[in-house]
């Protein structure tokens, strides 16, 4: 929570990943954690940062740690990677937001049945539902996929990324007509930008363009 509150005051990073240092990703809560008791949850401090947000999932990813990978803009996983959200069963309910993320990324029949019955989902069942974007076959391969997906993203310019999560984010919940409405909004905010300027600079150029977040 703190890195998160730290993180979204630094304009100089660009790009968030969020890994364990060894598997499982996160295999449930601790015992003595009351996850009410935080405020704002660490899921929604992740979902809030400014720049992209990338979930690298080895292992188990249950129950708070599902709900914080849930609040990632891109998700990857290694093959022994297991997406579940058993609270009920322990008698709670997911708190940071997993009720309502979950069916927003896959189809609201699979949110309640992995919601309602704890039902776990494998790597390559949550690739076919399009939980996790792309699921790697080693442990390896997933360092190397996170590290190209990073290397992507740091090659876009740091203001249109962080405009188009906003668009896509917010967008979400709008209706149709507001949603065109916000990223013509956005389009012309990002036009009176330096970067907007290099990057028109840069094509005509036929070189890389250097973005400055500005």
């Amino acid at each position: 929570m703190a890195l998160a509150a730290e993180l979204r005051e630094d304009r100089s990073a660009r790009v968030i990943t969020l890994a364990a240092r060894e598997a499982p990703f996160c295999d449930g809560p601790e015992p003595d954690l009351e996850p009410t008791a935080f405020d704002p949850d660490p899921a929604a401090a992740w979902a809030a940062l400014r720049p992209p947000v990338v979930a690298v999932v080895a292992g188990a990813c249950m129950s708070v740690g599902f709900e914080v990978a849930l609040a990632a803009d891109i998700r990857v996983c290694g093959p022994d990677a297991v997406f579940a959200l058993p609270d009920l069963a322990a008698g709670r309910l997911p708190c940071w937001g997993g009720t309502q993320r979950l069916a927003r990324a896959v189809r609201p029949a699979e949110a309640s049945a992995m919601v309602l019955l704890g039902r776990p989902v494998t790597a390559e069942r949550a690739a076919t539902l399009g939980l996790v974007h792309a699921v790697a076959p080693d442990a390896a391969a997933l360092a190397a996929l996170a590290d190209e997906l990073v290397a992507t993203l740091l090659q876009r310019g740091p203001l249109a990324l962080e405009l188009a999560k906003e668009a896509v984010h917010r967008g979400a919940e709008l209706p149709l007509r507001d949603g065109l409405r916000l990223e013509g909004d956005l389009n012309h905010q990002l036009a009176a930008t330096a970067d907007r300027a290099e990057g028109l600079a840069a094509f005509f150029d036929k070189r890389p363009p250097d973005f400055a977040g500005r």
